[in-house]
């Protein structure tokens, strides 16, 4: 069973952003980590990591992304695009009084966090991504790659694209969906191999179809559970799909950046039973190139997409080890 996470002695602010107002968890005091969620979360996904990362001499702060929680859900696709939550990560920095950070990011965040040091090097001195590697810009525009993933059924993120779609199989029951897509993606919960892949839908299905039922991963309590489950019920999920929404903008916005490098110091934790370590490989293969900066890579075994909560002590030990070897 998971352990209880440990108490968390920290303060919620919102500080204004382009976005509005984006709210933050802050604990600890020294030199600044930015933590940013992916989908679907808010900063209780880094609820291990706070209290860590403060215990080991660290300010952590852990953002809602534009579109959760209680920041900001302005209205539109367009105002989800790669560059404005970018713009919003640079305003937090100011807004807590530094000049850099250290950013961190899982899943949909370590996306942001890649591009946030790829276009503001100034302000983010080291870039840690978690899940999900970094890949350069490049390529046909994503909706057609994705299309053409699918095949004969419907990746995920095209499902994601079609607005109101998702909404209309989440929003009536979003405690159950959730826990579902927490089971799908976890080591120990997720299909077997060879049943149907929960990142796939069935022509005219649903997403849930393929989800585990009646069962949670052991890191992830009924209380936990029920904290997600309220605050998606009170956001919806639209600002968080918006992000699927955009990924065609991002592609264009970013156009003078292919194939471009994050030349910061950077680390990679993935899960070996996770789609995105194993279906992105030649992006780890390539970081040589890409992250010559890297500083750290782990894969940690039987380990699936929801890595600093399935895996936090794990998580932590490595954060904190590539965080003191850099260079101040």
């Amino acid at each position: 069973m998971s352990q209880p996470a440990p108490a968390i002695d920290a303060v919620h602010r919102l500080v204004r952003t382009p976005a509005g107002r984006i709210h933050l968890v802050e604990q600890g005091a020294g030199p600044l980590v930015l933590l940013v969620h992916g989908f679907p979360e808010f900063w209780y996904s880094w609820r291990r990591q706070i209290p860590a990362l403060a215990a080991a001499g660290y300010r952590a702060v852990a953002v809602d992304v534009r579109g959760y929680g209680r920041s900001s859900k302005p209205e539109g696709s367009a105002a989800y695009r790669m560059l404005d939550l970018i713009e919003d990560n640079v305003a937090v920095v100011r807004a807590l009084g530094e000049e850099t950070a250290v950013i961190v990011g899982h899943d949909w965040g370590a996306t942001i966090a890649a591009n946030s040091a790829l276009l503001r090097p100034d302000v983010f001195r080291a870039v840690g991504l978690l899940s999900v590697p970094y890949a350069p810009r490049g390529g046909p525009r994503p909706s057609e790659v994705f299309a053409r993933m699918g095949g004969e059924e419907e990746l995920y993120v095209s499902y994601f694209q079609e607005p109101g779609r998702a909404e209309a199989e989440i929003e009536p029951d979003v405690r159950g969906w959730l826990a579902g897509i927490y089971a799908a993606l976890s080591a120990d919960t997720m299909p077997a191999p060879g049943d149907p892949d929960p990142h796939f839908v069935s022509r005219g299905g649903r997403l849930r179809d393929r989800f585990p039922a009646n069962r949670l991963p052991a890191w992830l309590t009924e209380d936990d559970l029920d904290v997600y489950a309220a605050e998606f019920e009170r956001t919806g999920l639209s600002g968080a799909l918006n992000r699927y929404r955009a990924m065609d903008r991002d592609w264009e916005d970013l156009a003078d950046f292919d194939g471009a490098p994050i030349t910061q110091p950077s680390l990679f934790l993935g899960g070996a039973r996770d789609a995105s370590t194993t279906w992105l490989a030649d992006a780890i293969d390539a970081y040589p190139v890409t992250l010559p900066g890297l500083r750290a890579s782990h894969i940690l075994d039987d380990c699936g997409h929801w890595i600093q909560q399935e895996r936090p002590e794990e998580v932590n030990r490595h954060l904190t080890d590539w965080l003191a070897r850099l260079p101040e």
